[in-house]
């Protein structure tokens, strides 16, 4: 299939770039152009600048793919400046669980209805993360109801490429004993692995399913636990209190995310616990 991957080519969207190539697509990457070229001659290349619709019009009009798979689309205008241009047989729109208000344990996708939500026309910095996330699903599933489309739901996505550093935030400050404040050590929370986050994606694009759909691995975890496993192997002793360093996590509610429907069109997330110490073992031995 002819492929338009506009974002893709840092952390997980290059694990999906990657799947998707040795699936055999004739891949097109729309980017700025600002980030180190990791597939060559591999892909081919557009540059955009996703938040101006006239830079959007110009690069992708009179274009057509059969799967657009949008990473960076955060509000509702993001969505206008991309569909009202190129012309796709299905479009994948990078969402979150962060759409749920609020997320709770055995999260649905029926949860988040975007089709009955209010649409605001927003740009990025309009509304919190959460909101412009919800407005993007709005505008899609409202405004572009007949486009073919797939909404993905990850929660917080984790692996060794990781830039945000929120998970590694924990591990150091636990093994350096540097002070940290966390309001929700004991709560359950789910992820998913930046490997897998892009392997489904690209699953995704060659399925007829269309939809909100959820993307998680299987089983939780607290932030109290992954502690307990820091101190105990390494020796450490983490310093927990009001008056530390603010954790990334803070405020997020106890959570799990339900997968049943990604499985009833034939995918089974792995393991939480086949990947999460391996992870944990890895930032540790940058802390050092």
């Amino acid at each position: 299939m002819k492929i338009l991957v506009i974002g893709g080519t840092r952390f997980f969207g290059i694990h999906m770039v990657t799947e998707l190539l040795t699936q055999g697509h004739d891949i097109t990457l729309a980017t700025r152009g600002n980030t180190n070229n990791v597939f060559g001659d591999k892909v081919s290349y557009i540059t955009i600048e996703r938040t101006n619709q006239d830079s959007m019009r110009n690069a992708l009009s009179d274009k057509h793919f059969d799967v657009v798979i949008d990473k960076i689309a955060y509000c509702s205008n993001d969505i206008k400046y991309a569909l009202d241009v190129v012309n796709c047989d299905k479009y994948i729109h990078m969402s979150s669980t962060a759409v749920y208000h609020p997320k709770h344990i055995n999260t649905v996708e029926d949860d988040y209805n975007p089709i009955s939500e209010k649409l605001i026309w927003c740009n990025r910095t309009d509304f919190p993360y959460d909101e412009i996330k919800r407005h993007a699903e709005n505008a899609l599933f409202q405004e572009y109801a007949k486009q073919k489309s797939i909404a993905v739901r990850y929660p917080v996505v984790l692996g060794k490429d990781d830039y945000t550093k929120r998970l590694f935030f924990y591990l150091e400050h636990t093994v350096k004993g540097i002070p940290m404040n966390i309001n929700n050590i004991d709560y359950q929370m789910s992820y998913i692995d930046s490997s897998e986050a892009g392997k489904f994606i690209a699953y995704l694009s060659s399925t007829d399913f269309t939809g909100a759909i959820n993307g998680c691995s299987n089983g939780t975890i607290s932030l109290k636990e992954i502690i307990d496993f820091v101190e105990k192997k390494y020796g450490a002793k983490a310093i927990v209190s009001t008056d530390g360093d603010n954790a990334p996590y803070n405020g997020d509610p106890e959570f799990s995310i339900n997968t049943d429907l990604a499985k009833s069109i034939g995918y089974k997330f792995n393991q939480l616990n086949d990947w999460i110490y391996e992870l944990i073992d890895y930032y540790i031995s940058m802390c050092k």
